[in-house]
């Protein structure tokens, strides 16, 4: 039976289908179908009638039900306590349905499942609230990374991973922080110092009450009751505090760090360059503007599309082949140039876990990644990776043309320019643009990955593994 009869089979309508006939503006009769929205159903309706066949939502469940392993999740539920919860396959398709088709939002994940089909087909007819969803989604971050590999591994199965050039770039994502709740160091610290004059202030107030009340009741009076206005000032204050020291230690650490890399550009000694670390860390002073979000105090203010916003810096390494994420990360350094490294290292631990022994041919990556240390380090640990220098500095040589041989005294930076510019380099380099940064516009205009919606570092990793294992499962399903 056809969809167009299924409906016309459940209505009870106790006489055969009446047509009704009415009049156009021209004055001839046209027939309608028939049409009464208060008729009942002879039999339950099923919703599986009512999705179709290729419907995204039934490659979701299927992935889920058949082919993921989500002993982990389940495993966590065996000591908790109180009424019993959704069932975590559920929750689990309604979180990757949504996010794959731009729902991120948990109070618009309950109202779909009210009125969409394919969340109530994934539901079962059951509408999760908003809390049970948020609370879902929060509780299992950590087991995203084992669902990522597992994902990774079916890509790899099915053909699109091959690993010959892989492309490793940055993006910013928006927190979950506005920046009217944020404040500056150079706003911190006459702050503090308001804040602890009317402390003082009504500490002495509570003071000169209480010896007021002794006189009055006696000594009886238990005389520790916090002011509502002296609480809210003090909880303000420590709030300041907190904010005013992990703006310095960020100063601090930032200092040490560029301590450390000039120091080993240099070829200095390791001792020479943790004692010029030191150093810089002791001088450092943080930079008057520098700022910390209240709502999200790992976010950091960067440069976006839109302006600067407090953001996370989302990293991806993507494959050639069709585009698949073979790892994913987030930190709160602006500057790519720490993550490549660390990017490598997430490569290569996902594919091993993944069960795929190939290794990729090159690494290719923009100027952001490049530096000395990087460069050496990644010569030293046996990996190839082809990255835009960026400007030629002053006293640096690189030759327009690749041809001749390399100076011996050449930097790493150098034998990088030099290698860009051969013929081979720049057919590798090429693709770079083309495998990673479409893959920032699928997710970001798809599945409206620009914008985070859990606080915090951990939070923020935790969504970028889920964008990045909806993005690999989109192109599992349209590889059929």
């Amino acid at each position: 039976m056809s969809n167009d009869h299924v409906g016309e089979a459940l209505f009870e309508t106790g006489e055969p289908e009446v047509r009704v006939k009415k009049k156009t503006p021209a004055g001839t009769q046209k027939t309608f179908r028939h049409y009464d929205p208060s008729q009942t159903f002879l039999l339950p309706p099923s919703l599986d009638d009512w999705l179709p066949e290729d419907h995204e939502a039934r490659f979701v469940a299927e992935v889920v039900d058949e082919l993921l392993d989500l002993s982990a999740i389940y495993d966590s539920y065996v000591e908790a306590s109180g009424a019993p919860p959704y069932d975590p396959k559920m929750m689990l398709k309604l979180l990757v349905f949504g996010y794959s088709t731009g729902v991120t939002s948990s109070r618009e994940m309950e109202r779909r499942c009210h009125v969409d089909v394919a969340f109530r087909w994934l539901s079962a007819n059951q509408a999760p609230d908003y809390r049970s969803i948020s609370r879902f989604r929060r509780r299992h971050v950590e087991a995203l990374d084992d669902l990522f590999v597992q994902v990774l591994r079916l890509c790899a199965e099915a053909g699109l991973v091959k690993l010959g050039r892989i492309a490793l770039d940055g993006t910013k994502l928006r927190a979950s922080a506005s920046k009217h709740k944020a404040m500056s160091y150079d706003r911190i610290v006459p702050k503090i110092e308001q804040l602890e004059a009317e402390v003082a202030d009504l500490l002495a107030e509570a003071e000169a009450a209480d010896r007021e009340e002794d006189a009055e009741f006696g000594h009886d009076h238990r005389g520790d009751e916090i002011p509502a206005e002296l609480a809210r000032r003090e909880t303000r204050l420590a709030t300041l505090r907190a904010a005013k020291e992990a703006i310095e230690q960020e100063a601090r650490d930032k200092a040490a760090q560029k301590a450390r890399q000039r120091a080993t550009d240099q070829g200095e000694a390791q001792e020479t360059a943790d004692a010029n670390a030191h150093e810089a860390a002791e001088q450092a002073t943080p930079e008057p503007r520098a700022q910390r979000s209240f709502t999200d105090p790992e976010s950091r203010m960067m440069k976006t599309n839109d302006g600067f916003q407090h953001a996370f810096n989302a990293q991806a390494v993507v494959d050639e082949e069709a585009q698949v994420i073979v790892a994913a990360q987030v930190s709160n350094q602006a500057s790519d140039a720490g993550q490549l490294l660390p990017m490598i290292a997430v490569t290569e631990t996902n594919l091993d876990a993944a069960g795929i022994e190939e290794d990729f041919s090159v690494l290719l990556a923009d100027a952001g990644y490049c530096s000395e240390q990087n460069l050496n380090e990644a010569k030293a640990a046996d990996v190839d990776v082809l990255i835009a220098t960026g400007r030629i500095r002053r006293g640096e040589h690189v030759p327009a043309s690749p041809r001749g041989p390399v100076p011996k005294d050449a930097t790493a930076r150098e034998r990088m320019g030099r290698r860009l510019r051969t013929k081979k380099g720049r057919a590798d380099y090429a693709r770079r643009k083309a495998i990673v940064e479409p893959v920032f516009g699928q997710m970001k205009v798809r599945q409206h990955a620009g914008f985070l919606r859990l606080r915090g570092l951990d939070g923020a990793q935790g969504e970028w593994m889920l964008h990045s294992i909806c993005h690999n499962l989109r192109k599992l399903a349209q590889a059929g």
